[in-house]
């Protein structure tokens, strides 16, 4: 009899008895590959949760779990947490000490495992102002509490029958975890998610996994404490698919051509970075084989699905596919058959690219607060259509409100936001969740997001802007790395850009034109009217109240740690602005 599966630890349950992978999980320790077995998945989460026990967690009890990379402790602790009805609480490695102070203060968290030495000792310096008990590491550090003493203690299973009816008592309905969105201002927010929203999230994705089951690899490196990844490894854990953990975002072309994944998963500002790898790459051939090379990227871009540009367009496909793409593909192992692109808008040209390279990028869309995913592209039965995030999942209903904004309900929508029923109540209106996304629901009900209601503004002569549609626009650009439109109660939209610095330089050196530093850099007339081109390329799509009338460039690099982007490469609208404050000044004031 099949397990029914309602609660998140059901999934390691139903993997072992209908696939029993002999490769569960593999992580890389000290230059090697280790794997552990569904059946060592399991007995190992029970082993944590029976010393959990032993150290007197309780159902409902907070515990945090802080890594640098994804790893295969991180996926045991999961369930170990899980199945005593404690809740795990995530947190992103990258933020700052302060905010773990507000988080594991706010979520009461009791006990913290962390991965290694730099987030232990950031943890350190805080720790005496929360009520943690005790902090376990993943990484062997001297003097240190680590996690194998939790699975010392958990050896004895004397007390399973305990653990065995503390995990009866957990329901479908009970919270699972809490999610402290980075959020772009502002204290972060915990999203209190359920089993039933990630389970029935995960179920309903299953649907658009093109893969065979019991027998796929995946390439896991996207923070597993953002929901989206940490939900694709519950839905790579149903479909029996081996996942591996990179070992980092530099390591991941070196990673994929070892384990030759067929899915990975990764946000636009990644596939961007790996487009502009190849470009660069390509830009140094000489002779043919960079006429074919670019050849290819022309053909690439104009790429339509289902055979819409007719047999002569698929047949250079062909061959560009045997000439050029195929060395795409052997770059990231060779057996790529599916990336999945999330958390913000995917330019449509890398959409293209990638697809017509034979590496299909499906593009989906979902937040934190919807367990994530609301809507995703699937290539087979026409599911497929460039410029949207996909239709629309099972299970899960969208409406656009007279606003323009999209309204969520489903069993993935989350029960509030943790200790802010001020918060939750504005968030959660009529049994929908309002999620600050403007969107249209196009013919055959592919949905298509068009900016966002909080970021959009009016100038002091009463027009709209919304600046996500032009800095979607202008990253286009391999001279601009990062954009920022401002202009909000102003006579003119302008722009903060922070420019691709290497691309730049490199741009500067073919055309024998001599670069000090990035300040240098930046004040080069020569960099400033080719980005001035840029701007004004983009300027010719957009009506004149929206056009971009000044902008200013950044010399700075605009990061996670110098607190411009979250952890999910979001910009921080409201910081990035106080820090440029010099710079808007000159913009409106000169």
């Amino acid at each position: 009899m099949s397990i029914e599966i309602t609660r998140l630890f059901d999934f390691p349950y139903y993997q072992l008895e209908k696939y029993n992978l002999d490769q569960a999980f593999t992580t890389k320790y000290n230059g090697k590959w280790q794997s552990i077995s569904s059946k060592e998945y399991i007995d190992q989460a029970n082993t944590i949760s029976r010393g959990l026990l032993r150290l007197g967690v309780q159902a409902n009890d907070k515990v945090a779990v802080i890594s640098t990379t994804n790893r295969t402790e991180w996926n045991v602790c999961d369930i170990g947490i899980l199945q005593t009805g404690a809740q795990n609480v995530p947190i992103y490695p990258t933020i700052s000490k302060e905010d773990y102070e507000y988080i594991l203060n706010h979520s009461e968290a009791t006990y913290c495992f962390v991965s290694d030495v730099t987030i232990l000792e950031k943890l350190n310096q805080i720790k005496g102002n929360t009520k943690l008990k005790a902090v376990f590491t993943f990484d062997d550090i001297a003097n240190e509490k680590s996690w194998k003493e939790v699975l010392e203690l958990g050896k004895d299973e004397s007390n399973q029958e305990e653990l065995e009816q503390r995990k009866a008592a957990i329901t479908t309905d009970d919270l699972a975890t809490l999610i402290y969105t980075s959020g772009t201002t502002g204290r972060p927010k915990g999203v209190m998610l359920t089993h039933k929203n990630i389970v029935s999230n995960v179920l309903s994705s299953e649907k658009r996994v093109p893969l065979v089951y019991g027998q796929g690899r995946a390439l896991s490196f996207l923070p597993v404490c953002h929901i989206f990844e940490r939900m694709l490894l519950y839905l790579y854990q149903y479909c029996g698919i081996s996942i591996y953990f990179a070992e980092a975002i530099d390591k991941l072309s070196e990673n994929a051509q070892e384990i030759k994944p067929h899915v990975m998963t990764a946000v636009p500002r990644l596939y961007e970075k790996i487009y502009d790898k190849i470009y660069a790459k390509g830009a140094e051939l000489t002779g043919i084989k960079k006429k074919l090379f670019f050849w290819a990227i022309e053909l690439g871009l104009q790429y339509e699905p289902y055979r819409a540009n007719g047999w002569w367009y698929e047949l250079q496909l062909s061959i560009a596919r045997k000439l050029i793409f195929s060395k795409w593909k052997d770059a990231l192992g060779g057996e790529l058959k599916l990336m999945v692109s999330g958390s913000a808008a995917l330019q449509p040209r890398l959409t293209r690219i990638f697809t017509a390279a034979g590496m299909p990028v499906m593009e989906g869309y979902g937040l934190t607060e919807t367990s994530p995913v609301i809507s995703v592209n699937d290539m087979r039965n026409g599911g497929f259509r460039l410029g949207t995030v996909g239709k629309v999942i099972d299970g899960v209903e969208v409406k656009i409100a007279d606003t323009g904004e999209i309204l969520v309900k489903g069993p993935n929508v989350m029960q509030g936001y943790y200790k802010d029923p001020e918060k939750t109540a504005e968030a959660l209106q009529n049994g929908y969740f309002h999620t600050g996304d403007k969107g249209e629901i196009c013919k055959d009900g592919f949905l298509k997001i068009t900016g966002r209601t909080k970021e959009m503004f009016k100038t002091s002569g009463g027009k709209y802007v919304i600046p996500p549609l032009l800095e979607g626009e202008l990253k286009q650009s391999r001279f601009i790395e990062q954009v920022m439109v401002i202009g909000e109660g102003e006579k003119m939209p302008a722009a903060f850009i922070q420019p691709n610095f290497e691309f730049v330089r490199e741009w500067a050196q073919r055309h024998n034109i001599t670069l000090g530093d990035n300040a240098d850099l930046i004040r080069n007339p020569k960099v400033v009217e080719r980005i001035q081109e840029e701007v004004d390329y983009c300027n010719s799509k957009f009506g004149k109240w929206e056009q971009i009338k000044r902008f200013e460039i950044t010399p700075d690099e605009w990061s996670i740690d110098g607190g411009q982007l979250t952890p999910t490469m979001k910009m921080k609208r409201n910081i990035i602005k106080e820090m440029y404050q010099d710079l808007y000044d000159k913009i409106y004031n000169d």
